[in-house]
C-alpha cells in the first residue's frame, strides 16, 4: 500500500504473520549518508520501506535481512564505508563496504516476527487440543482442513483455511524452517501431505505425523518406493511427540508441543522414532 507509513506496514505484517526486519542506524562516526535513528523495514519477501542511506550500505543491509529472517534473531553490525570490495576485516568487528565516505556506521537488525510458523493439517480432536496449548505461545498457527463444519467450531489459530490439504501446499507452500503437524482424518491424506512436501523440495524444520507403529511402517515402505531409500527424512518425526505415556487428545497435545519446543530450542538428548526396521522401532537421539 503506497500511502502506508513504516509503522503502519509493520503493524500489517504482524497481523498477517509476515516476518520482517526493522533496520535502524544506531551510531555513526565520520562521514556518511546516514542519520542516527533512520530506519528501513524489510519483509520476508524482500519488500522494503524506508532507508538506511542508500548505496552499498543499503544493498548489503537488505541482503543481511534475508539471513536475519532465516535465523529469526536480532543482530548489531558495524560497517566501514570505503572504496574496497565487500569483505570482513578479520582484525575488527567491522565489514568493509565500497563507499567513498570513510565513516563508520552501526546498524541494529531487529527481527520482527513470531517464534515460528506452525501448520496443522487437520482440525480434529488432537489438533484442537494442540491448538489450545500452542495458542498460549508466540507461534503463528495455520490450521488447514477441507471440512467446513469442523473449521467453523475450531476456536484457535491465527488463520483457518478451508481447502484440500495437498492443494494448500501446492498453492501456498510451507515456510522454510517452519513446523508441520499432520493429523488429518484419513491415513491417505497424511501420506499425501508429507509426500507433497518431499516432492516439492520444501524445507520445514519439523514434520510430525500422528500415527501408529503399523501405519508408520506402511508409510515408510510407500515413501521409499516413491522416493528411494536415500530420501531425506531427517526432519520427520513419527509417531509424533515425546513418549510421555499418555493417550488422550490433551496428553498427546502436550507431548507434541513439548517435542516442537525441544526442536525449536535446539535441545538434545530426547528420543524420537524415525524409522522402522524388520518390524521393530529404531529411535534416533537429537
Amino acid at each position: 500500500m503506497e500511502d502506508e507509513t513504516l509503522y503502519e506496514r509493520l503493524l500489517r505484517y504482524k497481523k498477517e504473520g509476515k516476518d520482517a526486519v526493522l533496520v535502524t542506524a544506531v551510531e555513526k562516526k565520520g562521514e556518511g549518508p546516514v542519520a542516527i535513528g533512520i530506519k528501513m523495514l524489510v519483509s520476508e519477501d524482500d519488500e522494503a520501506i524506508g532507508t538506511v542511506g542508500g548505496g552499498a550500505l543499503e544493498y548489503h543491509a537488505r541482503e543481511r535481512c534475508k539471513d536475519i529472517i532465516k535465523k529469526r534473531e536480532s543482530k548489531l553490525e558495524r560497517y566501514l564505508l570505503n572504496e574496497e570490495k565487500i569483505e570482513v576485516d578479520n582484525r575488527s568487528d567491522m565489514t568493509t563496504l565500497p563507499m567513498k565516505c570513510g565513516g563508520v556506521v552501526t546498524l541494529f537488525y531487529e527481527f520482527i516476527g513470531v517464534k515460528n510458523h506452525i501448520y496443522l493439517f487437520g482440525a480434529g480432536h488432537v489438533s484442537k487440543a494442540l491448538g489450545h496449548v500452542l495458542d498460549t505461545m508466540d507461534f503463528h498457527l495455520t490450521v488447514i482442513d477441507d471440512r467446513k463444519e469442523v473449521l467453523d467450531v475450531y476456536p484457535y489459530g491465527n488463520r483457518l483455511v478451508e481447502k484440500p490439504f495437498v492443494q494448500f501446499i501446492e498453492e501456498e507452500g510451507i515456510k522454510d524452517g517452519s513446523f508441520v503437524v499432520v493429523c488429518t482424518p484419513k491415513h491417505a491424506n497424511d501420506y499425501h501431505v508429507i509426500n507433497k512436501i518431499l516432492e516439492l523440495g520444501l524445507s520445514p524444520k519439523y514434520m510430525g505425523m500422528l500415527c501408529s507403529s503399523a501405519k508408520l511402517k506402511d508409510y515408510l515402505k510407500k515413501t521409499y518406493d516413491t522416493f528411494g531409500e536415500d530420501v531425506d527424512l531427517s526432519n520427520f518425526y513419527a509417531p509424533i511427540g515425546l513418549d510421555t505415556g499418555g493417550g488422550s487428545p490433551e496428553e498427546i497435545a502436550v507431548s507434541i508441543s513439548s517435542e516442537i519446543l525441544a526442536v525449536s530450542h535446539g535441545k538434545k538428548g530426547h528420543l524420537h522414532m524415525r524409522e522402522t526396521e524388520n518390524g521393530s522401532h529404531r529411535y534416533w537421539e537429537d
